[in-house]
């Protein structure tokens, strides 16, 4: 797992997934945890209706175990099962656990209180820093750096991502976070590939090429971004992959008209893999450029109005809004997003501006 996150290469993962697959037939003491490693491999793998039978199997074994309940929130968030999620986040609340506090920081962010969910990660960073656990602060550091972006706080998210790379000068994510900053924030697109291309060295990811492809979209140069979609495709359609990447796939079909019934067929297949909102938006768009305006509607407004406050999934709603003509709600919208133009970034912002 570890190599796996500091290179991204998916045989990590795979070979991982094999010597825990083992473990758990032969192991005689402490098969919980091996249950719980594995479901950990299945998550990373998008795997998590998977993840969730080996989570169950944890907990049949070690039901009042904190890891096994804190396992068992994650997966239910994944699977968009919230309200299971929210029962097993109160069974195991404890204001002091650094694995609570993440977890209320998570929740709160689905819900849409920003406020609450950086007051549990600053809460959770002085819990890192007071024991001073490399792993511990390394996760901290770089997702409160995400969360001050999404807050419009770009300084604090700058320097967080500095922290995360003091600890681990070669964290992709990290430089990745800073790329993006240098270009959404800067507008320094020599500067956001230079960070991007450190990172490709060592550590080759599907989405690093998305990004790559957005800045040369920025800076209309087409042969660069033909080149970081060519790369995303020979990554992402690896079979080993599996269903990883398959939301940035429906974007991307959803984009081509001559892919877009390819898209419907993959956002069809991801909803039976997880059923959340982040999930119907996709399908959501996937009708959309189809030409099923109405059915988008309709999946909007079961599914994901009112239940996401995601800014993808928000464009998404006013594409569909404004397909259907109904231009008071697309207004709304459309200040929310602009409020959001950091963490949409300059190409999309060109199209808010537009709704």
């Amino acid at each position: 797992m570890l190599f796996f996150k500091s290179t991204g290469h998916i045989e990590y993962l795979k070979k991982a997934e094999q010597s825990l697959e083992k473990a758990v037939e032969i192991a005689n003491i402490d098969k919980e945890k091996y249950y719980r490693s594995l479901a950990r491999n299945y998550i990373s793998q998008h795997r998590f209706k998977e993840a969730l039978v080996y989570a169950d199997s944890a907990a049949v074994l070690s039901r009042n175990i904190p890891a096994t309940q804190h396992l068992l929130f994650d997966v239910h968030m994944e699977l968009g099962n919230y309200t299971k999620a929210d029962s097993i986040k109160k069974r195991f609340a404890d204001p002091e656990d650094f694995d609570y506090i993440i977890r209320a920081a998570k929740w709160n962010d689905y819900v849409g209180k920003l406020d609450m969910t950086l007051m549990y990660m600053e809460k959770a960073k002085e819990k890192a820093e007071a024991s001073n656990n490399r792993s511990k602060l390394l996760w901290v550091y770089s997702n409160l750096a995400d969360y001050y972006g999404h807050d419009g706080r770009i300084q604090d998210s700058y320097e967080h991502y500095l922290k995360t790379l003091e600890i681990d000068s070669s964290n992709a994510y990290a430089k990745k976070g800073m790329a993006w900053i240098a270009f959404s924030n800067d507008k320094t697109s020599d500067e956001a590939n230079r960070i991007l291309d450190s990172v490709l060295t060592a550590h080759e990811s599907p989405d690093y090429y998305l990004l790559k492809a957005e800045i040369a979209e920025f800076e209309n140069d087409k042969t660069a971004k033909k080149e970081a979609m060519d790369s995303f495709w020979n990554l992402a359609n690896i079979p080993a992959y599996g269903s990883m990447y398959n939301t940035y796939k429906i974007e991307v079909l959803a984009e081509d008209p001559a892919t877009q019934k390819e898209a419907l067929a993959l956002a069809e297949q991801e909803l039976k893999n997880r059923a959340t909102p982040e999930t119907y938006h996709l399908l959501a768009l996937a009708h959309l450029v189809n030409g099923h305006n109405k059915k988008a509607l309709e999946i909007i407004n079961t599914h994901v109005a009112d239940k996401t406050f995601e800014p993808t999934a928000l464009l998404t709603m006013a594409r569909v809004y404004k397909a259907n003509r109904m231009p008071d709600k697309v207004e709304d919208l459309k200040e929310e997003l602009l409020e959001a133009g950091y963490e949409m970034g300059p190409v999309k912002l060109r199209e808010i501006r537009t709704l």
